[in-house]
């Protein structure tokens, strides 16, 4: 479907404006905030932006203001935010992950990899973070530390993808006998935990994702297709097969009733209620997603180009009004 006008509204009234002479790179979202990378004259750092707030709040200054890259970010919404900053220009360069305590407006590096492993993507849950990176041989640990500081611990330790947190669980993907399963600890105290059976059974998917009742992947390589699984449901079903928008689509995210995802081309959002999809962005753009935050990233001219200008929207996804349906 065609992006609604309601759509274009919304996304308008939440574009983020920085200071002149600033340059900004999305991050992640969440329910309130969002987390962004500011380049300016002046250097180049992470930032927190909260609903209601017009000044972002500083999480960091990057020490190379050419090399370092916000990667990605958790903030709890309330006290303590998660960030990794990849210190080098591929994805195989040493990261650092650093906490943010709203309260003093200070952040720690709580950890850096130098080894080979899954790119971090931190969550943050009552108090304690939770990440995993490389410990050699080519597995990585599932590493979780108390926020306001103290001994980490090893949930975990295999041939596991990054981790993601779906409900009250952290699931990831990890490589048995050829193939990939999935497996999951429960956020409280990361124990084992079982996954829904629909969940469970899958084998070699990519791009999974999950609010807790909500579970989209890919599936097929030749032919792929978008799945989703929703709680109470008989089994997962096809929603998007046999287009262009299925063609190389990656970097999955959920925000309430909408499952984005990006594509080579553009980016896209899928309402379950509706049962159809739109184009989010213009060509080249991405989207984050997570919680009630729905974030759409492009660039206005060619971003290699001097004047081009990088236009970031933030909305409630919640508060979108449903697609038309397709019948």
């Amino acid at each position: 479907m065609p992006l609604p006008e309601a759509w274009r509204g919304a996304f308008a009234a939440g574009e983020f404006r920085p200071a002149s002479g600033r340059r900004p790179v999305l991050a992640d979202v969440g329910a309130g905030w969002t987390a962004l990378q500011l380049s300016g004259a002046d250097g180049r750092g992470a930032v927190l932006v909260r609903a209601g707030e017009k000044t972002p709040r500083t999480l960091l200054r990057f020490a190379d203001p050419v090399e370092h890259q916000l990667l990605a970010a958790d903030f709890d919404g309330r006290r303590w935010a998660a960030f990794a900053v990849l210190e080098g220009r591929t994805l195989d360069s040493p990261w650092s992950l650093y906490v943010w305590d709203a309260t003093t407006g200070k952040a720690r590096r709580l950890a850096r990899a130098e080894r080979p492993g899954p790119l971090p993507r931190p969550v943050v849950r009552d108090g304690t973070v939770v990440w995993a990176q490389g410990t050699g041989a080519g597995k990585a640990g599932v590493l979780a530390a108390p926020a306001g500081g103290g001994p980490t611990r090893a949930w975990h330790t295999g041939v596991v993808d990054t981790p993601f947190a779906a409900g009250g669980l952290l699931v990831w993907r990890e490589s048995a006998g050829g193939g990939t399963r999935l497996a999951a600890v429960s956020l409280a105290d990361g124990r084992p935990a079982k996954l829904p059976a629909p969940i469970a059974a899958l084998r070699d998917v990519r791009g999974l994702v999950s609010d807790g009742t909500t579970w989209a992947w890919v599936a097929g390589e030749a032919d792929p297709r978008l799945m989703v699984w929703r709680t109470g449901e008989a089994r997962p079903v096809a929603v998007v097969a046999g287009s262009p928008a299925a063609d190389g689509m990656d970097q999955l995210r959920i925000a309430g009733r909408l499952v984005t995802w990006r594509t080579p081309q553009t980016s896209y959002a899928l309402d379950l209620d509706a049962d159809a999809y739109t184009v989010l962005t213009p060509a080249y753009g991405y989207a984050a997603a997570s919680g009630s935050g729905l974030a759409r990233a492009y660039s206005l001219g060619d971003a290699k180009e001097t004047g081009a200008r990088a236009v970031i929207q933030v909305v409630d996804a919640n508060r979108l009004p449903r697609l038309p349906g397709c019948g």
